[in-house]
């Protein structure tokens, strides 16, 4: 590998490794979620049962999904350690202004 210092490298193996999980998390789901409807639909007059545990696990993985690929800006660590910086600066300068 090219020259990356071990921080870096530690981050981006990490983040392979959550995008990774999610990918697998997926398949699950879609392999899973299949079998619950052609089991349902083989079953008449059982009802459309298969819905709740597919919105149910799906609001799980569209959050798995919001928080690997970084789709909610405010559940990304980035925004966390600049808002962490930002309310130390507040503090700072209100302290030197009083």
């Amino acid at each position: 590998m090219e020259n990356y210092n071990n921080l870096e490298l530690l981050k981006a193996k990490k983040r392979v490794k959550r995008i990774k999980g999610f990918y697998q998390h997926l398949l699950i789901y879609v392999c899973v979620n299949t079998f619950f409807i052609i089991v349902n639909l083989l079953k008449p007059n059982d009802g459309y049962w298969f819905i709740f545990p597919l919105l149910g696990w799906g609001i799980g993985l569209f959050c798995d999904a919001a928080s690997v690929f970084n789709l909610i800006p405010f559940l990304n660590k980035d925004w966390e350690n600049r808002k962490i910086k930002q309310f130390m600066e507040e503090e700072r300068n209100a302290f030197k202004n009083q």
